[in-house]
């Protein structure tokens, strides 16, 4: 039988690890989310028709959410 994990706060009281990930799913939204909307944003103040800047946006806002969610996995170890 499996323990669950828990993680005690400052206050001593239990934590349990899934908010963890709970926050990082949020991270992750926001990051991409913010990404996409200036990348969005800036392909609306130019005047290309090919969608390079909504592009750029969406695909350096995932690499940045991986490379923050590999930065927390790591700290993990």
């Amino acid at each position: 039988m499996k323990v669950k994990q828990s993680n005690k706060d400052s206050k001593g009281t239990q934590i349990p690890s899934w908010t963890k990930y709970m926050g990082l799913s949020f991270q992750l939204f926001t990051l991409i989310g913010g990404g996409t909307a200036l990348g969005w944003w800036l392909q609306q103040q130019s005047s290309l028709k090919f969608p390079l800047w909504l592009l750029l946006g969406c695909f350096a806002s995932v690499a940045l959410a991986f490379y923050s969610l590999w930065k927390s996995i790591q700290q993990e170890k």
